[in-house]
């Protein structure tokens, strides 16, 4: 399960009764380029392994992330400094005997949500995307030039009206929403700021961001290689360009590229079922069939496509658009594949359960939880998801 450190409010010790063995964190502590040394690797797993000799024990088992530097994601000098160092974060976290790290490519934002509490009919709350409201900051809270092109003439006209009839508070909120930095991360925007981020890939088309991006993993993905690493990109989320920026990790084509562009086994995928979901045109079980030795971790959650293909929502993870039996299915598969093939230089392949609902007293405005994480909500996801691999396996023995 993911933990984002001393400040989440999910504590270590909510992880381990959760069933959990494997954490996944990162050093969000430190600026995006830096080195992580050894000695800071290995202070982060003295204090999740700190209660092993009493409790379950609990040992970090992926990065996520180690992030890209916007240098490198924009092609410019100072992105050979930068790679030197993700290098070096690499060797070290082998040394501590990490083995999978996760990282993503997309520009500037990462996530994007317009609703961080939409409220579904069990009263529980969840994650949505709305096109017409993402519409509606981009052409009038932003003011993006340009940005009127990349909308229906239906879709603007319903924007400005909406946004003709909204109060302060619902503007601030969501500009607030759009504009979120990832959990635990240091990182922030601000309105004022923000379009001059925007600026700085004006001349960054799709083809650039992804040379840019193969250029990254042809010399990081042989150091992963050398160590034992197995490095997984992060697909898109949501996978489609927003805001002028092109997104190249969001369908099959995208992921089977950049596979080919370092043709190493450490090169490798971040298998999220919710954001590659949320396209039709992705095949889950059949790319998990495809890329399954190319799989180093997974994601496992769904969206639900509403009445606008366009917005979504987090489901439960056994409902949505996601035929989560044929996904866990095909992991289920690819992991008896390694077995019978006696590969033993990877870690068994890990699996969370991402962005649950907030439910029971999580909803609780005296309970502080971050977006996507709330222990209760991701528990009942990942109990699904247990009980689901379970009968799988006891079905297809």
């Amino acid at each position: 399960m993911r933990w984002f450190g001393p400040n989440d409010p999910v504590s270590l010790f909510d992880i381990r009764q959760a069933g959990c063995a494997g954490i996944v964190t990162a050093l969000h502590q430190l600026p995006v380029g830096a080195v992580w040394s050894e000695a800071a690797i290995r202070e982060r797993q003295q204090l999740i392994e700190a209660d092993n000799a009493t409790h379950a024990p609990l040992h970090w088992a992926v990065v996520e992330s180690l992030p890209v530097h916007e240098d490198i994601k924009k092609g410019r000098p100072a992105r050979e400094q930068l790679i030197a160092n993700y290098q070096q974060s690499l060797r070290n976290l082998a040394a501590c005997g990490v083995r999978t790290v996760c990282y993503n490519f997309m520009p500037v934002l990462d996530w994007s949500r317009t609703d961080l509490s939409y409220e579904l009919p069990s009263g529980a709350r969840a994650l949505r995307f709305v096109w017409q409201d993402f519409a509606l900051f981009d052409l009038c809270i932003l003011q993006r030039p340009g940005a009127a092109a990349d909308y229906e003439p239906a879709v603007q006209a319903a924007a400005r009206a909406q946004f003709a009839a909204m109060s302060p508070a619902e503007i601030t909120q969501l500009t607030n929403t759009v504009l979120l930095g990832l959990p635990g991360s240091e990182e922030t925007f601000e309105l004022s700021s923000f379009q001059a981020y925007l600026n700085e890939y004006r001349d960054i088309d799709a083809a650039a961001l992804t040379e840019n991006l193969h250029y990254f993993l042809r010399a990081v993905a042989p150091v992963a290689e050398e160590v034992g690493i197995g490095l997984c990109i992060h697909p898109d989320d949501p996978p489609f360009p927003l805001l002028g920026l092109p997104r190249v990790v969001s369908t099959e084509n995208d992921l089977a590229a950049l596979l080919a562009a370092c043709d190493v086994p450490a090169n490798g995928l971040t298998f999220c079922t919710g954001s590659l979901g949320v396209r039709p045109d992705n095949d889950l079980a059949g790319m998990i069939a495809r890329f399954g030795p190319r799989i180093h971790f997974a994601h496992l959650r769904t969206t639900k496509r509403e009445d606008n293909p366009r917005n979504f929502h987090e489901a439960d993870h056994l409902a949505g658009d996601v035929d989560m039996y044929a996904v866990v299915g095909a992991l289920v598969a690819e992991e008896r594949r390694r077995e019978a093939a006696g590969e033993t230089q990877r870690p068994p392949l890990p699996m969370r359960p991402d962005h649950g609902h907030q439910l029971l007293d999580d909803l609780s405005t005296a309970k502080r939880t971050y977006p996507g994480y709330s222990a209760i909500g991701r528990l009942k996801g990942l109990a699904e998801l247990r009980g689901l691999e379970y009968a799988l396996r006891r079905a297809q023995p």
